[in-house]
């Protein structure tokens, strides 16, 4: 798979200048990317293209190409694959739609293509896709310019998406909630290159520590169970599957021509190969951040502290929902806490420092209950920002005091400009923060059934 993340050579056919053209932006974001490979733009139409020579064809092509990017319409894609055959490419990354997602005409293109591909021995992602994006290698072949969709930074999240969509707007969502991206991979109709083929790669890459896939169906059911069971002990694999009731299947039949299968069998195979579900496209990124900012929690053991009594109480009902442990402070750790607040504050989980909390308090409550205590295994941290006495220094106190216990914290809170500055702060710190108290609550779950499957332990 390193060929097709990292190319030493890449040929882009259809290349032009002509604004708006797929094969041009996915030319101008290779070069924009920083892509130190070499760069060959095909199309007989031009001699040169964004400075770079132009060749008719790949044949015209004089030294060795590693990969081709095909973004032509599809009734030249199978004339195009002879000429890569004859050229010895054994790589192609086939952008073009117009394939199995129209009906006959199509898979008939589809299967040509097939055929050629497996007689020459050339790998093929797609068609119907937007390809690959490596923030590590800066390659991508994707036709969305970056003033439209955010360039993600550098990070350990890695997408797999049969939706081109999909993936984008996961890139644009990472970005706003401070995620960074390593990888991303939208296969399309996924002639060859799928799931099966793509996990055991990401298990070994060396950026990717948290999976993200969206699924329409499975390439290979009994491989990837094989290979998906094997990733999720090295790396938590969240999954958001689709399709699930007769009109989605329609939906993504045709849409990359999937067929989509009984959503009962996926969730079967989703339990005993280790991978996470989610249920719906909030909890998917949720569950994702968290696992991509925190680490499991040692136990089920989850301490509440908050400024705000009535979001203490909200967290608390969905923890209770979600199988999340809140248990009381013993009699001792009481006694310490009370030692150090003000007689309003309500010494008890949820730790409730009232309205009338500052910073330094976060911090002590934190430092008694997290570091010099063992009663608790992880934190949800509410620290509304309205009150006075809040102010951003509270990001570095819970920062610096929760990294020295060596425990996991997700943060909620809610509010407005000044919060969202804050919410950043954290982010920065790589504490995931959710706007809401019932997404806090399903972040801290997801973080405890990864920690259950590191244990051995089978979801439910």
């Amino acid at each position: 798979m390193e060929t097709f993340f990292n190319p030493p050579s890449v040929a882009i056919v259809g290349a032009t200048e002509k604004p708006g053209s797929l094969p041009g932006i996915i030319l101008k974001n290779i070069m924009d990317m920083g892509f130190k490979g070499r760069i060959y733009p095909v199309n007989p139409k031009y001699q040169n293209v964004f400075g770079l020579r132009c060749f008719p064809s790949l044949l015209d092509i004089p030294d060795a190409v590693a990969l081709t990017v095909i973004a032509i319409p599809a009734q030249f894609v199978v004339d195009t694959m002879k000429q890569q055959a004859q050229k010895k490419i054994q790589y192609s990354i086939i952008i073009s739609a117009g394939f199995r997602e129209m009906g006959a005409e199509g898979t008939e293109m589809e299967e040509k293509i097939k055929k050629i591909s497996i007689e020459n021995n050339i790998r093929i992602l797609g068609p119907n896709c937007l390809g690959i994006l490596d923030n590590y290698t800066n390659f991508t072949t994707s036709f969305l310019p970056w003033e439209r969709v955010s360039k993600p930074q550098k990070g350990s999240l890695s997408i797999l998406s049969q939706s081109g969509a999909f993936a984008i707007a996961l890139l644009d969502l990472a970005t706003q909630e401070g995620l960074g991206i390593a990888k991303m991979v939208n296969y399309g109709n996924r002639m060859d290159i799928g799931e099966s083929t793509l996990l055991p790669f990401l298990a070994d890459d060396v950026h990717t520590k948290v999976i993200a896939i969206y699924m329409e169906s499975v390439d290979n059911g009994r491989k990837f169970l094989e290979v998906a069971k094997e990733c999720s002990r090295k790396k938590p694999i969240v999954a958001l599957k689709v399709g699930k009731v007769a009109a989605g299947i329609a939906a993504a039949k045709s849409h990359t021509g999937a067929i989509a299968g009984r959503y009962e069998i996926y969730r079967a195979a989703f339990l005993k190969s280790g991978i996470i579900e989610t249920n719906g496209l909030e909890e998917f990124i949720d569950g994702v951040k968290a696992l991509s900012m925190q680490n499991p929690p040692k136990g089920n053991r989850i301490l509440i502290v908050t400024n705000g009594g009535g979001f203490g109480v909200i967290v608390a009902d969905h923890c209770s929902e979600n199988g999340i442990e809140l248990p009381p402070p013993s009699d001792h750790l009481k006694e310490k806490l009370r030692s150090k607040f003000s007689r309003f504050y309500v010494v008890n989980n949820p730790v409730d420092l009232t309205g009338s909390a500052c910073d330094e308090d976060y911090y002590n409550a934190l430092k008694t209950c997290m570091v010099e205590s063992n009663e608790y295994d992880a934190a949800i941290i509410i620290p509304l920002m309205a009150p006075k006495g809040m102010t951003e220094k509270v990001v570095a106190l819970i920062s610096d005091i929760m990294k020295l216990s060596g425990k996991p914290a997700v943060i909620c809170t809610v509010g407005g400009t000044f919060t969202i500055k804050v919410k950043q702060l954290f982010e920065a710190c790589n504490f995931p923060v959710y706007p809401s108290p019932e997404r806090s609550v399903k972040a801290m779950a997801t973080l405890l059934k990864r920690k259950l499957l590191q244990n051995g332990h089978p979801l439910t």
